[in-house]
């Protein structure tokens, strides 16, 4: 669940990923041959699960009304209706969690993919590289990439501050 959630998907999606993977490991189970371990091929199954439900979503995503959000967030007369945090309270509130998150968001779904094994689950960039497809020399692009715009993101967001 942690790993389809960290993936992007809603909590509803990511169980029904994780349910759509074990039930296709399960039928699926006579042709594991045992080259990777079981982890890596259940990981791999999972990550082509979230990446249908991400393609999936995108294409069902619906834009934001912008009458509604502006009528969500002022009252009648333009004031807000309730005030936006100041940064003390955000930084209390988990505010590097939510920045890291948001600009995950900005990582291709590769880049993403890659960072989440490699520096979330701890994996080896053997399993890794089974589970998302690449080379080792393709995932040490993709992590640099991915470091350096996650990087560069949490610095303007550090430097707004």
């Amino acid at each position: 669940m942690a790993a389809a959630r960290s993936w992007g998907l809603s909590e509803r999606d990511a169980e029904e990923a994780v349910q759509d993977s074990l039930t296709d490991f399960l039928t699926a189970i006579d042709r594991f041959e045992g080259r990777s371990t079981l982890k890596t091929f259940l990981f791999g199954v999972l990550y082509h699960k979230c990446s249908e439900r991400r393609r999936k979503n995108k294409r069902e995503e619906a834009t934001e009304d912008m009458e509604a959000a502006f009528a969500g967030r002022f009252g009648s007369l333009g004031v807000w209706n309730s005030l936006p945090r100041g940064p003390e309270e955000e930084a209390v509130n988990g505010e590097l969690k939510a920045w890291l998150e948001e600009c995950a968001k900005g990582l291709s779904d590769e880049q993403r993919s890659a960072f989440q094994l490699k520096t979330v689950e701890s994996m080896s960039t053997e399993e890794a590289c089974k589970i998302i497809g690449v080379s080792a020399t393709n995932l040490g692009v993709l992590m640099f990439r991915a470091r350096n715009k996650l990087r560069e993101c949490l610095e303007k967001k550090w430097t707004k501050r």
